[in-house]
C-alpha cells in the first residue's frame, strides 16, 4: 500500500532529523574519548629540597612558677601585676608581720635573758672554784697537823667535810653552766627560726621572669600552696609540640626548625630542637618534641597553639618536582612524563621529600615535563592524549 505524498516526506524529515541526531552524538562522543585531556605541568629541574617534619603543639616557658606563701596569714600587699618584669630577689607580696614581729622581739628577749644567766653562773662557778681551793688547802693543812701531833682529828674531819661539800659546790656551778649555755643556744634557734618564719612575709622573686597571672588581691587569708601569682623565665621559650612516633629516627637534638603560630600563618619564627621525649602517648602514637624559638611575635600568650617545621635533611641543588605531580602504583613512586602529546608512566626513585619540593635521584631527567590532571577528573591513563595547560 502507498502512503500519501504528505505521509512520505514527513517521514523523510523525521529519518533525516534521527539521522542527524545520531551523527552529532557520534561526533561529540568520539570527541569526547579520543581529544587531549587538559593537564598541568612543570619542569624537572634543578632546585633546593628542605625535608621536614611536623608537629603541633603549644608555647611553654621551661621554667614557671607558681608563687605561693609558706605560712597562713593575712595578705597584706601585692606589689606586681600581670605583664609585670621582674628582677630576681624583688619584692613581690607582703603578708601581716605584726604577731610575728612581737614573737621576734619576746624570743630576743629571751635571749638577753639566757645570756644574763650565763654570765651569774659563770661567776656563781668561779666563786665555787676559789671555796674548792681553800677548802683543798685547809684539808691538806689539818692533815699535817694530825700527822704532827699539833692538830685534833676533829679538826680534820671538818676540813675534810668542808672539802667535799666546795667540790660538790663546784660540779653544782659546773652543770648549772652547761644549762645556761645551752638555754643560750636553744633562744639563739629559737630566734632564727622566728626571724625566718618573720622573713616568710615578704614573698620575693626566686627568679627574672615575667607574671603572666596575678591570682589574689590584699585582705584576704592566704595559705602555703595557695596561688598568689604565676611567674615564668623568659630566658627560655619553647613550644613543646606533638610529633607522629614513625619521625623519631630523623630526629635529634640541635637540628634547625621553624616555628608557625597560629595567630600568624604567614610568618615563620626560627627555632632549634631543645630535647626529645622519651614517651609516646599510647592512643595517639605522638611523643613531645621541644623546640626552643629564638624570636617571639610582638603578642605572644603561654599556651598558644603553633605549628613546628623540624628540618631534617637538605639539599642545596638537585633534581626535583613538585610533591603534587607525584603518584604512586602498588606502593612503587612514579610519574607521567608528556610524551610528545601523549601521557608516559614513568617509575622514579626518590631522595629528600620536602613539602614544597621532593628529590628525583632515578627515573627522569631535567627539562622532562612532567603531568597531573587537575580538579576531580579521572587519573590518566598511559597512552592518554593531554594538552597541557
Amino acid at each position: 500500500m502507498k502512503l500519501p505524498p504528505f505521509l512520505q516526506s514527513k517521514a523523510a524529515r523525521r529519518g533525516a532529523l534521527w539521522t542527524l541526531a545520531a551523527l552529532v552524538l557520534g561526533f561529540v562522543v568520539l570527541r569526547m574519548k579520543f581529544a587531549p585531556t587538559p593537564v598541568e605541568g612543570c619542569l624537572a629541574a634543578s632546585g633546593p629540597v628542605v625535608a621536614e617534619v611536623m608537629g603541633t603543639g603549644t608555647l611553654e616557658a621551661r621554667i614557671k612558677t607558681v608563687i605561693s606563701p609558706r605560712i597562713q596569714e593575712r595578705l597584706a600587699e601585692v606589689l606586681v601585676d600581670q605583664n609585670d618584669t621582674v628582677k630576681a630577689g624583688q619584692l613581690l607580696a607582703r603578708l601581716d608581720d605584726g604577731e610575728l614581729g612581737r614573737q621576734v622581739e619576746i624570743t630576743a628577749a629571751a635571749l638577753a635573758g639566757a645570756k644574763a644567766t650565763v654570765e651569774r653562773v659563770r661567776a656563781d662557778e668561779a666563786r665555787a672554784e676559789a671555796v674548792l681551793q681553800q677548802a683543798r688547802l685547809d684539808h691538806q693543812r689539818a692533815s699535817d697537823f694530825v700527822s704532827n701531833k699539833v692538830g685534833s682529828q676533829a679538826d680534820f674531819e671538818r676540813a675534810g667535810e668542808r672539802l667535799a661539800i666546795a667540790e660538790a659546790e663546784r660540779t653544782r656551778t659546773r652543770a648549772a653552766s652547761v644549762e645556761a649555755e645551752l638555754q643560750v643556744v636553744t633562744a639563739q634557734k629559737t630566734l632564727l627560726f622566728q626571724q625566718e618564719r618573720l622573713g616568710y612575709t615578704r614573698i620575693l622573686s626566686p627568679y627574672a621572669g615575667l607574671v603572666v597571672r596575678r591570682d589574689r588581691d590584699p585582705g584576704g587569708v592566704v595559705v602555703p600552696g595557695g596561688s598568689l601569682l604565676q611567674l615564668i623565665s623568659t630566658d627560655e621559650i619553647w613550644v613543646s609540640a606533638w610529633v607522629d612516633e614513625t619521625s623519631l629516627p630523623g630526629l635529634a637534638p640541635g637540628q634547625p626548625a621553624r616555628v608557625v603560630f597560629r595567630s600568624e600563618a604567614g610568618r615563620s619564627y626560627p627555632g632549634e630542637v631543645v630535647r626529645l621525649g622519651r614517651e609516646t602517648d599510647r592512643e595517639t602514637r605522638e611523643f613531645l618534641v621541644d623546640v626552643r624559638v629564638r624570636e617571639l611575635p610582638v603578642n605572644w600568650t603561654i599556651g598558644q597553639r603553633a605549628e613546628v617545621f623540624i628540618e631534617t635533611g637538605r639539599q642545596p641543588a638537585v633534581l626535583t618536582i613538585s610533591p603534587r605531580f607525584l603518584q604512586w602504583r602498588e606502593g612503587r613512586p612514579g610519574v607521567f612524563v608528556d610524551d610528545r602529546g601523549r601521557a608516559r608512566w614513568q617509575g622514579v626513585e626518590l631522595g629528600l621529600r620536602g613539602r614544597e619540593a621532593v628529590e628525583i635521584v632515578r627515573g627522569l631527567s631535567a627539562g622532562e615535563r612532567v603531568v597531573v590532571v587537575g580538579g576531580a577528573q579521572a587519573p590518566l591513563v598511559a597512552g592518554q592524549r593531554i594538552t597541557v595547560r
